[in-house]
């Protein structure tokens, strides 16, 4: 599933590529997405202007010129892209907007666990959005993470994949940033060390932000919004590594479930 710097690639190379445009006719397929798409929304939208694109945690919000919304959740294979019209629209494609040039935004799910809603008033979105999404890491609070550790059992990884706590983190980063602050991924949160949480926001943020320099991870269907994939999965550390030898020590990285999640670090490195 996208995570944070993958969600973050596609909306920096889609900013460039429609602020500014109008949102023409709408065609979609037959197959619903996870959200059903509703009757009204197509008129509700043809005519209007991009105002603005962002990230909040793993959702894309598309601002519209008249103040409503459009948000998206790319789900495990989503693909949200703008390209020449000319192209093949490919299989699994299900929602297409013609652009006021000759090219269209393609949103395209395999697995049709994304979806794309429309808020008429972004207000609505906030009232959907509220208790469910913790500060971006970049804008937590060192007081609010310590706390938030401090009064958690939860093992870390099943901390660090709580949206509520911290947003934008998933499966990948969790074990990534848990290898880099050499801590155990089993260790509850409240058995950290004020250093240790530290250590682990710090490890969070350094490995978010390469990841973000390396337009994320491709593992299986993840490209960004002008097409071109990810390359952070050259880097792992510890995700996927299962057995291969660890990059500081030499012993084999494990892997075991944690949070119904497969999980990777390193027994020796990770204390």
């Amino acid at each position: 599933m996208p995570e944070l710097p993958e969600v973050e690639t596609v909306v920096r190379d889609l900013r460039p590529l429609l602020v500014g445009r109008e949102l023409r006719a709408i065609r979609r397929s037959k197959q619903a997405l996870r959200v059903k798409w509703q009757k009204g929304w197509e008129k509700a939208i043809a005519g209007k202007r991009v105002a603005g694109i962002q990230r909040r945690g793993k959702w894309i919000r598309v601002d519209l010129d008249d103040g409503s919304l459009l948000i998206v959740h790319l789900g495990m294979t989503g693909q949200l892209t703008v390209v020449a019209a000319s192209e093949v629209v490919p299989s699994h494609t299900h929602l297409v907007f013609e652009l006021d040039q000759p090219q269209e935004l393609r949103f395209r799910d395999v697995r049709r666990f994304g979806s794309m809603t429309f808020y008429p008033r972004a207000e609505e979105w906030e009232v959907v959005l509220s208790g469910k999404l913790g500060p971006e890491p970049w804008d937590m609070p060192q007081e609010q993470w310590h706390q938030a550790l401090k009064g958690t059992k939860r093992n870390l990884k099943a901390a660090l994949l709580d949206q509520r706590l911290i947003a934008g983190v998933g499966n990948i980063y969790a074990d990534e940033s848990c290898f880099v602050a050499g801590l155990d991924p089993r260790r509850s949160g409240s058995s950290l060390r004020p250093k240790e949480r530290d250590r682990l926001l710090d490890a969070i943020l350094m490995v978010l932000t390469r990841a973000i320099e390396c337009r994320g991870s491709t593992i299986r269907d993840y490209i960004g919004g002008s097409g071109l994939q990810g390359g952070y999965q050259g880097e792992f550390v510890a995700y996927g590594r299962t057995g291969e030898p660890c990059v500081k020590c030499g012993s084999p990285i494990q892997c075991i479930r944690l949070a119904g999640r497969s999980t990777h670090f390193c027994a020796r490195c990770q204390k």
